[in-house]
């Protein structure tokens, strides 16, 4: 199993497969645009704008599952993406990425790569910690689901999952990563 073996609606309503992206360096990302986390975005476009010529993509799965903090309809989503931070890399519809009605991309995700923590001294997780601690307990029962938006999953050519970062793990912070994997991409 890969990614490319699931699809998604993309925002133009089209059904995509991820087997479109084949041979590329893939960054998945669970996105929202109220959170603590949206300030992301615009580091994200960074990274797509100097590396997407040399096979790198950032796909964007907006999601409205955690406090209600994706709650427009998709076309306001992607003019939002836009007009804010610029967001010119591909965006799907949103979907639910946990629980019983999950994408299957994202059981495969989740499944894939466990989650392995927050940074604690991220300036955003001094106050998402305990909010989830006290409002969301249950999103911390496993050691899989996704905890919060601007959760990243690091894709090889290949399709595989090669590495998980949570929502406090800023997008320039996996630039060596991401460079790594399309220096050997290359080879």
């Amino acid at each position: 199993m890969s990614i490319y073996d699931y699809s998604a609606i993309a925002m133009n309503g089209q059904e995509k497969t991820l087997a479109d992206y084949k041979g590329k360096v893939v960054l998945i990302v669970n996105t929202a645009g109220r959170c603590g986390f949206t300030y992301q975005y615009e580091d994200l476009q960074k990274l797509y704008d100097r590396y997407k010529d040399k096979g790198f993509v950032i796909l964007g799965f907006p999601c409205n599952q955690f406090d209600n903090q994706e709650p427009d309809s998709n076309e306001l989503i992607q003019n939002s993406c836009l007009l804010n931070y610029g967001v010119n890399f591909p965006l799907f519809q949103k979907i639910n990425v946990r629980d019983e009605n999950m994408h299957p991309l994202f059981n495969y995700l989740t499944h894939e790569k466990a989650f392995e923590g927050f940074k604690k001294f991220h300036p955003v997780a001094k106050i998402l910690i305990p909010l989830l601690n006290a409002k969301h307990p249950e999103y911390l029962a496993d050691d899989y689901s996704i905890k919060w938006n601007f959760t990243k999953f690091l894709i090889d050519s290949r399709g595989e999952v090669v590495k998980r970062f949570e929502c406090t793990t800023d997008p320039i912070d996996m630039e060596l990563d991401i460079e790594n994997l399309l220096a050997s991409a290359a080879v």
